[in-house]
């Protein structure tokens, strides 16, 4: 049987911590009618989804940011912190600048308002476990908004003493990730492996000393190690 067989494909664990139950149950909807995404556990507050993340690690989490004991930020915290492999995405009401960064500096890799969502919620579930970053479009405007204030005399010297310079093609992945491509698509572009550009991944945290996508392209926007290279990319495709 050949390995990608849908026989052998493990489904997408998916937590979903909300409280509304109407948008609770388009939720569990979406990820019922797809045989590759599985519903592992649901819960309407923090701390509930906190115990059950202590003993179990999801492969994508959706989190809305007003639960009602407290900031669904600190279950996005935690997961990221303890479960760094899991995916995280914001589902929320919320559309203003804090939210948002303080989302993304969380963990969240992925931010929907609930009032864009459609029936293409499970594809975007499918887009945040391959290395994606799902935005609605007013929320990728704000975040590319953000970057572009950003000081741009900002350049490698502001990186600490023993810092370790990324190569070229560290670089153009960092960049390509700073576009929301996913890790399938990075490689086709690259003309590399999936597992290659995991690996070129892995070895960007490490000389940036970050932990997720966000970090590392806001790190490499401060260096200004993406100065220019994102225009330049996004020409060559």
């Amino acid at each position: 049987m050949p390995e990608n067989s849908p026989a052998t494909v493990r489904p997408i664990s998916v937590v979903v911590v909300e409280d509304d139950s109407a948008a609770m149950a388009r939720f569990q909807s979406a990820i019922a009618a797809t045989v590759d995404l599985k519903l592992a556990a649901s819960f309407c507050n923090g701390t509930s989804a906190l115990a059950w993340l202590e003993n179990n690690t999801p492969d994508v989490l959706l989190c809305d940011l007003g639960l009602p004991d407290f900031s669904g930020l600190a279950v996005i915290g935690y997961c990221a912190q303890k479960h760094p492999e899991a995916n995280i995405m914001v589902i929320t009401m919320y559309e203003d600048e804090d939210h948002v960064v303080k989302s993304l500096e969380a963990g969240a890799s992925g931010y929907l308002l609930k009032d864009s969502l459609n029936n293409e919620i499970a594809a975007q579930i499918r887009e945040l476990h391959a290395g994606g970053s799902p935005m609605t479009p007013v929320i990728a405007r704000l975040v590319l908004k953000r970057f572009r204030i950003a000081p741009a005399s900002v350049n490698h010297s502001k990186a600490e003493p023993g810092f370790t310079a990324l190569t070229e093609r560290e670089i153009d992945i960092l960049a390509r990730i700073s576009q929301g491509f996913s890790y399938s698509e990075i490689a086709n572009i690259e003309k590399i492996s999936t597992h290659t550009v995991a690996t070129h991944i892995k070895r960007i945290y490490g000389k940036l000393s970050v932990h997720s996508k966000n970090e590392a392209v806001y790190e490499a926007m401060q260096l200004g190690l993406l100065d220019g290279r994102m225009q330049r990319s996004a020409k060559n495709m």
